[in-house]
């Protein structure tokens, strides 16, 4: 129950970064998936705890166009997650935030394209779209290697002064 606790609580306080001031698209909601997925596994509690966070955090600062897009990436970024479940080194995490970047790239974008009215929906609309949003890109690369190392840094260094946190492992009476 302590771990389930610190482990929530981790992804609450990610949720809260997003609150404050930030670099376009450098936010930890991609990593707050990763973790979640990483740490949660194959249960409901994995999706729910960050698309819930996402939630809270998107009444604090408004709704927007292609919020559907966003959460489906959330969600398809805790499946990623699921990967890193039985190992977790510092190259897969790496690697998985990547995959998560292009993963919430892909799709928003699309959603931006089909929805926004920004673009013509044709093929060049769709290359357009895309194009445009290559700078944002970056941000959303550094961001997601950012906010992965402090999670899951930061936790596996919980785990080393906190014992009871350890999950897997007997628990000293």
């Amino acid at each position: 129950m302590t771990r389930m606790i610190a482990l929530v609580s981790a992804i609450a306080a990610a949720a809260a970064l997003r609150l404050v001031p930030h670099p376009p698209n450098f936010s930890p909601i991609d990593a707050m998936a990763l973790f979640s997925g990483a740490y949660l596994g194959r249960r409901a509690l994995a999706f729910a705890a960050p698309l819930a966070a996402l939630l809270l955090s998107d009444f604090v600062l408004g709704f927007y166009a292609g919020m559907g897009f966003v959460y489906a990436s959330v969600a398809l970024i805790v499946l990623i997650g699921w990967l890193l479940s039985e190992k977790k080194t510092a190259l897969r995490i790496g690697a998985a935030a990547v995959a998560g970047s292009v993963a919430f790239f892909v799709i928003t974008n699309f959603g931006m394209w089909l929805f926004s009215g920004f673009y013509p929906v044709t093929p060049a609309g769709l290359e357009a779209c895309y194009v445009a949003a290559i700078p944002f890109f970056q941000n959303t690369v550094a961001g997601d290697l950012f906010y992965a190392a402090l999670l899951f840094e930061g936790f596996a260094l919980l785990e080393q002064f906190v014992p009871r946190l350890r999950g897997g492992e007997a628990q000293p009476a």
